[in-house]
């Protein structure tokens, strides 16, 4: 990945995407005070370095599906190609190569029927796995819908609103949601209907670019454009569809990445998960089963501010039993797409 350095423009311009991640270069030029010739240029400039990705996902438990979190242990030669092989399925949405000949990753399927197919025929029956866990992601308090707050504080509650203001344009623009287990987090319904062949053409399309043009959407759906938006406007009114927004933050000036595991009192899990989804070192946090209730994702500056967050951050927080940390090696897989070695450090 060739090096970039982000402006305060370029952060503005990626505030105003986790806004709203199909906005027009024209508004959001409007709002940040500059030309649209000149967001979309840099749109385009950041996208083609891999710095940012509009990527449209789906709600799995509106589709009665469930994301599990699968820790892999295995002699460490053999974890580079373990990884770039689960990174090849479609079913993973992220891939991380851990310190150790350790990888994680995420995967989704329904509650019962896949779930052997996706603890044992993902993996090869190798002495070189040495341990599987898996876990369902319970809860998510910070990530996919809910944006790292180290990447959207570049504009004022001004700014924000005139971004949200796009009533009436035919687009729907969603209020960045709840934080799950707040007082006034909805209930969210399972989709009693699978997607009809044009929704899944549109939820196949927006999963590789989020901001793909609605010409290009109808032309390849095979559908009038009019229906596109309708149906558009309908996958992310009724919560099955939302725009994620993947960004890398070495650019932001993050130089260090890290799992982190913990076990937490249950009576302070929803408290402390909440909690963290404030922090800005704190990129995806979730509660999950297994023998730490809750993993979250760290993005730190350095080392140095790695250390000051595991013993203030963590440390004054009421109800951490234990702690567990991996340093990230390489991102394999994010939001959908594999990244190539080049783009890793």
């Amino acid at each position: 990945m060739e090096t970039v350095t982000l402006d305060g423009l370029d952060r503005a311009l990626l505030h105003a995407l986790h806004v709203d991640g199909r906005a027009p270069f024209r508004r959001i030029a409007e709002v940040l005070g500059v030309s649209d010739q000149t967001v979309a240029r840099r749109y385009q400039r950041l996208r083609a370095a891999g710095v940012v990705r509009v990527v449209g996902r789906t709600d799995a438990r509106r589709l009665g599906q469930v994301d599990w979190l699968t820790r892999i242990r295995c002699v460490p030669d053999a974890a580079a190609p373990l990884a770039e092989a689960l990174a090849r399925r479609p079913d993973t949405s992220w891939v991380s190569l851990l310190s150790g000949g350790e990888i994680v990753c995420n995967a989704r399927g329904r509650l019962r029927p896949e779930r052997e197919e996706l603890l044992l025929g993902a993996l090869p029956r190798s002495p070189r796995v040495l341990s599987v866990s898996a876990h369902y992601l319970l809860r998510t308090y910070v990530g996919g819908q809910v944006a790292w707050s180290g990447r959207t504080s570049a504009l004022t509650e001004g700014q924000i609103g005139r971004l949200r203001a796009a009533a009436g344009t035919g687009r729907v623009v969603p209020d960045i949601p709840n934080v799950p287990d707040s007082p006034n987090a909805p209930d969210v319904p399972h989709v009693t209907d699978v997607p009809d062949g044009l929704d899944r053409a549109l939820l196949a399309a927006l999963a590789l670019d989020g901001r793909a043009p609605l010409a290009a959407l109808a032309a390849g759906a095979g559908s009038p454009e009019t229906t596109v938006r309708r149906r558009l406007a309908a996958l992310i009114d009724g919560g099955l569809l939302f725009l994620d927004v993947d960004v890398d933050p070495r650019p932001l000036g993050f130089e260090v990445e890290a799992f982190c595991w913990l076990t937490v009192a249950p009576g302070r899990l929803a408290a402390v998960g909440r909690a963290m989804a404030e922090h800005p070192e704190v990129g995806f946090v979730a509660a999950t089963t297994g023998p730490s209730n809750l993993v979250a994702g760290l993005v730190c500056r350095d080392t140095g501010a790695f250390y000051d967050y595991l013993t203030q951050g963590l440390g004054e927080l009421e109800g951490v039993v234990a702690v567990e940390t991996a340093p990230l090696l390489r991102s394999v897989k994010r939001a959908g797409m594999m990244i190539p070695s080049s783009n890793n450090p």
